[in-house]
Formats: C-alpha cells, sequence, structure tokens
C-alpha cells in the first residue's frame, strides 16, 4: 500500500519506521528541509511514561487564576476573537472533573505504558543513540499541599501498576544529589522511576535515517495544500510541488492538523499550547540533574541530555504565534537557577515551540470518516513519550490489524 505521512516531526516519523516496518511504500511530505524541525526540535527531552498528566484536572481553573497573575507563571493567556481557541479552552473545562481525570489519565498511562515497550523495541533494533539515560522522572514539590495533592496522581499510577515512590527532602537528594545545595527549598517529591530522557531532535534524525534506509522517501520543502479524495476515499496528497499518489494518508502535522481536516467536516479538537525551552551548557556536574527534575511550582521540567541541561515548560495559549518573549526566558532561568545554581544561562539557547493539545489531554490516534485517511496527532507535550505507541497504533491499524493495546477511544469519534 502506498502511504503518505504529512509531517516529519517525532509523531510522522516513527509512524514512517513502523509503516515501513510493515511492509508500506512510505512517503513523507514535509515544508521543512529535515526531520524534528518545528515542535520536537528542542522541547523539554523527558519521555514521561509514569509522570503523564492530563492538564484538565480538579482545581485547575481555580490554580490557573492563580498563576495568570504570577510573576513567573507557568500559564500565560493571550485571549482573542477565535472561536477555535474558545472551543477548545470550554471543552478542556468540561474535563476538569474527578471523574474525567481519571478516566483521561488512565487512558493517557496506557498508551505511554505501551509507548515505553515500543521505545525499548525501537533501541533494540536500530542501536540508534540520542543521549538517553533511563533515571526516572522526580515530580519536586516545594509545598505540603502540592504532596498532598499527588495523591490523585498515586492513586492513578498504583491503578494502572506505574511503578512510583513517594520521597521526603532525602529521598528527593538521593535521587538527585546535585538538591543537596536547595534542600530546604521542598518537601518532598513523587519518583516514576521508568521514566526516561533524551534528546528527541537526535532520536527522530536518527530514526528518519533507518526509514530512508529502509526505503521511505521523504520530501523536504514541500508545501501541503489538500489531501485528494476520489469517491469517498483518500487518492493522493496535493502539493505546491506536484501531486502525490496515495491508498492511504496519516495526517500528523501536529498544531496544524485541524487547518487541513476542517474541510472533510472533521471538527478537530487540537489547539496550539505555545511552550518554551532552555538549553544549558554543564559548567559543574556537581550542580546538574542526573535525569529530569520536574518543579511541580513553575511546571518546568530541568533535563540532563549528555553535557547539557534542557530546561522546558510553560503553556501559552496564543494561537498560532512563535514568539521569543524575554519574560518567559527570564522563567525557565528562575526555575533552573532556583534548584541548580550557578550554570551558565546567558550561554542558553532560547526556544518556543507550538504543542498540539487535546482539551482531555489524550492524543487522537485513528480512522477518519474518510477511507485511507488517519490521524496521529494532539499529543500537547507528550509527544516525544508517546510517539513509538501510537506509531505501533497507527501501522497497524493502518494494515487492517487490531493493535495490541485497547484503541477504541483513542480516535476522533470520542468527540462526536
Amino acid at each position: 500500500m502506498k502511504v503518505s505521512i504529512l509531517g516529519a516531526g517525532i509523531i510522522g516519523v516513527t509512524s514512517a519506521y513502523q509503516l515501513a516496518k510493515a511492509g508500506h511504500e512510505v512517503t513523507v511530505i514535509d515544508r521543512q528541509p529535515g526531520p524534528a524541525l518545528e515542535t520536537s526540535f528542542a522541547n523539554a527531552g523527558e519521555v514521561s511514561f509514569g509522570y503523564c498528566s492530563p492538564w484538565a484536572a480538579p482545581g485547575i481553573p481555580q490554580k490557573a487564576m492563580k498563576w495568570l497573575f504570577m510573576k513567573h507563571a507557568p500559564l500565560i493567556l493571550r485571549p482573542k476573537m477565535d472561536a477555535a481557541m474558545l472551543s477548545w479552552m470550554l471543552k478542556m473545562l468540561m474535563n476538569c472533573t474527578s471523574d474525567r481525570y481519571a478516566i483521561n489519565k488512565s487512558r493517557m498511562l496506557r498508551l505511554a505504558d505501551y509507548a515505553r515497550i515500543t521505545l525499548a523495541d525501537v533501541r533494540q533494533e536500530t542501536g540508534i543513540a540520542y543521549d538517553e539515560r533511563m533515571q526516572g522522572t522526580l515530580q519536586l514539590f516545594r509545598t505540603q499541599e502540592q504532596l498532598d495533592a499527588s495523591a490523585k496522581d498515586v492513586k492513578a499510577l498504583a491503578a494502572d501498576g506505574v511503578p512510583y515512590e513517594v520521597l521526603d527532602r532525602d529521598g528527593c537528594v538521593r535521587v538527585e544529589p546535585a538538591l543537596s545545595h536547595v534542600r530546604h527549598k521542598m518537601v518532598g517529591g513523587l519518583l516514576t522511576p521508568k521514566d526516561e530522557t533524551g534528546d528527541c531532535f537526535k532520536f527522530t534524525n536518527a530514526l528518519a535515517a533507518k526509514a530512508e534506509a529502509m526505503g521511505v522517501k521523504f520530501l523536504w520543502g514541500h508545501t501541503i495544500k489538500a489531501v485528494d479524495i476520489s469517491g469517498g476515499a483518500v487518492s493522493g496528497v496535493h502539493t505546491d510541488k506536484g501531486d502525490i499518489k496515495s491508498d492511504a494518508v496519516v495526517v500528523a502535522l501536529g498544531s496544524y492538523s485541524p487547518l487541513l481536516v476542517k474541510s472533510f467536516g472533521i471538527n478537530l479538537p487540537v489547539y496550539p499550547v505555545k511552550g518554551y525551552s532552555l538549553t544549558i551548557p554543564i559548567t559543574d556536574v556537581t550542580r546538574a540533574p542526573e535525569s529530569t527534575v520536574m518543579d511541580e511550582t513553575y511546571k518546568i521540567a530541568i533535563t540532563r541530555l549528555g553535557d547539557r541541561i534542557r530546561v522546558g515548560g510553560m503553556a501559552e495559549i496564543s494561537g498560532y504565534t512563535n514568539d521569543l518573549g524575554l519574560a518567559r526566558r527570564r522563567t525557565l532561568e528562575h526555575s533552573v537557577m532556583d534548584l541548580f545554581p550557578g550554570g551558565e544561562v546567558g550561554k542558553g539557547e532560547f526556544w518556543s515551540g507550538l504543542r498540539p493539545m487535546t482539551p482531555d489531554g489524550t492524543p487522537i490516534i485513528g480512522k477518519t470518516h474518510i477511507a485511507g485517511l488517519y490521524l496521529n496527532t494532539g499529543h500537547g507535550t507528550l509527544g516525544w513519550t508517546m510517539s513509538t505507541g501510537s506509531a505501533r497504533v497507527i501501522a497497524d491499524l493502518v494494515s487492517g490489524r487490531t493493535p495490541e493495546i485497547d484503541a477504541s477511544d483513542l480516535s476522533v469519534s470520542r468527540y462526536a
């Protein structure tokens, strides 16, 4: 079968690899000159199989109001006359209940745990290196209120059989020795030991090279104009450089996916939520994290990537804008310097990307009402985490096989 994949970020490239393994003739189309040059380029670097939660949670509306007035706010809202933004925010608020949170988190953990298995498979099959570490995520609590609130996550982790450990100050320092310098600033933490870290850009490029060696064709610098439909089924892809005949099309365009499929009557509730990162060279290993420390106060992840520290986070709801605000850089610098002082933040590389978020936190993976048109998008902050699992699911669906995990509640039909 001829399969065209739209988008060459982490989701598109992992999908290409799995579809090529399944025996399909795969073409990847992207407007950029190479893989992972947009949202996958400099994300936080955490592969969070256990630290995996929907943003829509009980108490979030109240917290959001407080965050909007914080100097170093984890949430930035720039409202505008945008029906898609308003609709997405209302749907997200509807998911901020205990019942919805439990359903959504369990669904996300199911996919994330599958991604843990499939990522290990890809590593074994390819032998690629990407500054990977397997030392877990430490969610760091600065207040007792934060520690108490983690009980709902602990309950969900236990219910799904995901390993975890609730830590006191000494336990946090045992896991991350560099925190000994600031032990007075924390009350405890939640460790998910099966979590990993790694450079998503390096991984995506290395896997793209493996996929190309398997016969996958990459069309760089091609602007996608439309998906061609004939007789109610996919027939190809129309680009600014010509048409590509296709039996199936996988839309993996992240935040831009809704814009492409809207004309087909597919109301895809994916909206861009901008995140920022700062990549800093390590000058003193005794003041650097071993893995990922998630600063719960500022919702910022501080991750070790080889000889660098990647500081990433925040959620800015401002539409399809990708400017670099100096205030956002100051927030990243404040979080990392407060926990790991002494780094040369002035030398850090500042970046922003548009995360494709769904209102319930779960990505949208599966068929549409158009034969041959598939979606693999809406992963939000967890595209790197869920990529290999999502790719295996979509490859099975395109191939007419039943996925190894329950994927019935992952498709866009759940929003019908």
